[in-house]
């Protein structure tokens, strides 16, 4: 699936590269603000008649500067969150139960590797559109790449089951309460409504996904020398080779270590869905994790320490990158463009037909994604606009609406704004250029096929049933 192989700068430099552009359009586009209204759900929205200019505020050199640690802070929970993990899987890896586990289930699974990318994804998807499943999968990517080098796969791929798979679940949600509840809620609509068509639409873009990565699976399987992670998965390779040897079997404390791993699992994904856990509440799980598995493999508190502490530092160069990620909204927030853009974009979609008016809301909505990563921020900032907007170009809002959730959705897996897909990578190990690289086909792909689905949800003037 990788469309051409581009020589980019590394994932820093940028990130800080288009902070510049964005620091530069602060001095281009004249500020502008809408007035934040508490709506009869008690969420902070914008008040689509209160569009108004203010002072600009170009950001200069200074300012340009101070944004990478405003986002660091900004994004304290996903950077903390990030080095728990690593720290956590350090100590699990130190014991040899994870490849000793990957190992056996590569056994077991021989003859038969081709399930674990239709299932897992499929399971997955149905996390992301349920309950939208984001931050939360970042720890099964420790998992899953191992499992797919062993099956004969690449890293990407361990990447693509749970990552890809939770965001074309998050991009056609059923349920998801963080995009779905909210939008509809805002466009007052019955919640979670309009389920027969958005059921479709999951389906479909989740068997693109599916069949998108399969194909790529068999192409590196016949040739691994096509990965564009070909040489860092080598390097991977003889690292858990060397692990290997040091570990060899799968023994009872391995079995025990794996069972504290899933139950752990069980309760997170338990909290999340019952419990509306979040980062905190996950990290502190995961850290409570660690804690068990040092006292059962019996190492020292040194040992534990010392191995948190290495697999913290792995990531240290990833959690700088969510940060640095965040430094370009900071810009564009701080100097009063965001508002300014989303007013000019709405006022250009009015003069449209609707089925273009509706397309246009999804591609701005895309736009907009990149600027405002989140998609409960998203919901709050474009829907009070989007909704009688919506009505005014002949456009249901349950059409506004998926026309939000795609456009937010699709490109989350992409962006480098999102701390999310910058916390995968940086868990994988995988530059975000390479990443792109390889994804950016499918994501026109998706792109066509949100704009294709949009036609029948206008011309059916699809309500709130």
């Amino acid at each position: 699936m990788q469309l051409i192989k581009l020589k980019l700068p590394h994932t820093l430099a940028l990130i800080f590269s288009i902070m510049v552009f964005v620091a530069i359009l602060t001095w281009i586009i004249p500020g502008g603000q809408y007035d934040r209204v508490i709506n009869r759900q008690g969420r902070e929205v914008v008040d689509g008649e209160s569009f108004h200019c203010v002072d600009s505020e170009p950001q200069g050199l200074f300012a340009l500067l101070q944004s990478p640690i405003k986002g660091i802070i900004e994004t304290a929970n996903i950077i903390g969150f990030i080095l728990i993990l690593g720290g956590v899987f350090s100590i699990i890896q130190n014991t040899g139960a994870i490849n000793a586990s990957i190992r056996r289930v590569g056994e077991l699974l021989e003859g038969r590797e081709k399930i674990v990318i239709p299932v897992g994804m499929t399971l997955f998807s149905i996390f992301g559109a349920v309950f939208g499943m984001s931050e939360e999968v970042i720890p099964f990517v420790l998992i899953f790449i191992p499992l797919a080098m062993t099956l004969g796969y690449d890293s990407i791929i361990g990447v693509a089951i749970p990552f890809l798979g939770a965001g074309v679940g998050f991009a056609g949600a059923l349920l998801n309460p963080f995009t779905i509840g909210i939008a509809q809620g805002i466009a007052e609509l019955p919640l979670f409504s309009g389920l027969i068509y958005r059921l479709m639409v999951w389906f479909i873009v989740t068997l693109i996904g599916i069949l998108a990565v399969m194909r790529y699976a068999k192409k590196v399987k016949h040739d691994p020398e096509t990965s564009p992670v070909y040489e860092l998965d080598q390097k991977r390779r003889q690292r858990d080779e060397t692990e290997s040897d040091e570990h060899s079997g799968f023994s009872r404390r391995h079995k025990i270590i794996m069972m504290i791993f899933l139950i752990g699992i069980a309760v997170m994904i338990f909290g999340v869905m019952r419990f509306q856990w979040f980062i905190e509440e996950i990290a502190a799980l995961f850290l409570g994790m660690g804690i068990a598995v040092g006292i059962v493999s019996r190492l020292s508190t040194n040992s534990v320490a010392e191995s948190f502490v290495d697999g913290a530092r792995d990531l240290i160069g990833a959690a700088l990158v969510v940060g640095f990620a965040r430094a370009i909204l900071v810009i564009a927030s701080d100097g009063m463009i965001i508002d300014t853009i989303m007013h000019y974009l709405s006022g250009l979609i009015s003069q449209f037909h609707p089925i273009f008016a509706a397309q246009m809301m999804f591609g701005m909505q895309t736009f907009i994604n990149f600027l405002v990563p989140s998609g409960s921020g998203q919901a709050a900032l474009t829907m009070p606009i989007m909704s009688p907007l919506a009505d005014l170009v002949g456009v249901t809002r349950q059409t506004a609406v998926l026309a939000f959730q795609m456009g937010d959705g699709f490109t989350n897996m992409i962006i480098p704004t999102s701390g999310v897909t910058m916390g995968v990578l940086g868990m994988a190990k995988i530059p975000w250029q390479t990443w792109a690289n390889w994804l950016l086909p499918l994501e026109i792909v998706f792109f066509i096929i949100g704009l294709i689905l949009l036609v029948p949800a206008v011309l059916m003037q699809w309500g709130p049933f």
